[in-house]
């Protein structure tokens, strides 16, 4: 294989979006598991105390994560994720007014590899904000990370929480209106199908968002993420191969999944987990209007079902020219 270095001669601005983007990379990948082992070293140290306070708040904290979190205006507004965002880049594009007034549930798709536009918008910046006034997003993620000392103090000022039931139930049972829960419909299993040009999404069995919108009266509201595939290669792990056997068996075990993904490097384009610069356009679709209903029967859950998937369809193909998803493709539905 032919290695492709990067020019000498790069902007000193483009370096920094890279070392931002690899610091992002190093906290999706490794940090939590960092973490987990500074707090083992800590309790084996002589400063065993502290963490045997940190256990203490950690047991009077357990809930929190599912209560809201614990955002820091701070952390969000850091000026490393404005180099993040700039590296693809990463925009939010607004199609219709979202009433504060309400609660909304924003079903983001494809998942991708690593989330990357639900986190650089949801996540990171005033975007969203100036966007939308008055509605506050919280990105809801996979409970097992909430169990990671000190890297859910991290994800937490992020503006992120739990994916649970009790934590969607929470944000969206605010009687003001003024929530936004963004749940990356497709999931871990979804991340196995985040090849370049793939338009895959697992949402035909994902239900129970429609009844959490339908219990709340929460309204529900599309969102896609135009190049979130284009980001990574995976290695090729077709359904039926013995690759993608083992990954879907490691995902059902362990609840998360285990792309084999590269792109490029810091130094050179040819191989490493640094992103390809791509840009990032995740449109946000119109609402569609839930009234509330505690006890939702199946065929009224399958009702609103149906019609979410004819608006997403319906919001992809009004915008994928703008993207470059040629004419012909459209979204396949698994």
């Amino acid at each position: 294989m032919k290695v492709r270095f990067a020019p000498i001669n790069v902007p000193l601005k483009r370096r920094i979006q890279t070392v931002a983007v690899l610091q992002w990379i190093f906290s999706f990948l490794l940090l939590g598991q960092f973490c987990c082992g500074l707090f083992v070293l800590l309790i084996l140290s002589n400063f065993w105390f502290l963490g045997v306070l940190y256990l203490l708040w950690l047991y009077l904290d357990w809930g929190t994560p599912c209560a809201g979190g614990r955002r820091s205006q701070w952390v969000k507004n850091w000026t490393v994720w404005n180099y993040f965002r700039e590296y693809f880049p990463i925009q939010l594009i607004k199609t219709s007014d979202l009433d504060p007034k309400h609660n909304y549930l924003l079903g983001f798709h494809p998942h991708g590899v690593l989330v990357a536009g639900a986190f650089g918008n949801f996540c990171t910046g005033p975007s969203f904000k100036n966007l939308f006034p008055g509605l506050t997003p919280y990105l809801h993620i996979m409970p097992i990370w909430f169990g990671c000392p000190f890297f859910r103090e991290y994800v937490m000022s992020a503006g992120m929480v739990s994916a649970s039931k009790e934590s969607v139930s929470y944000v969206l049972n605010n009687a003001g209106g003024g929530h936004a829960s963004v749940i990356v419909i497709g999931g871990a299993e979804e991340s196995l199908n985040a090849h370049p040009g793939s338009l895959t999404l697992n949402i035909l069995k994902r239900k129970g968002f429609i009844k959490m919108a339908l219990k709340h009266g929460a309204h529900l509201v599309p969102v896609f993420s135009f190049g979130e595939n284009e980001l990574f290669k995976q290695v090729a792990n077709p359904r039926g191969s013995r690759l993608r056997t083992v990954q879907d068996k490691l995902q059902k075990i362990m609840g998360f999944a285990l792309p084999l993904f590269h792109a490029r490097g810091i130094f050179q384009y040819s191989f490493g987990l640094i992103p390809f610069r791509q840009p990032i356009h995740t449109v946000v679709g119109s609402p569609i209007l839930v009234k509330k209903n505690p006890n939702p029967t199946n065929e009224e859950v399958e009702q609103l079902h149906a019609l979410y998937l004819q608006e997403l369809r319906k919001l992809f193909e009004e915008h994928k020219g703008k993207y470059g998803i040629p004419e012909h493709k459209t979204l396949i539905f698994e």
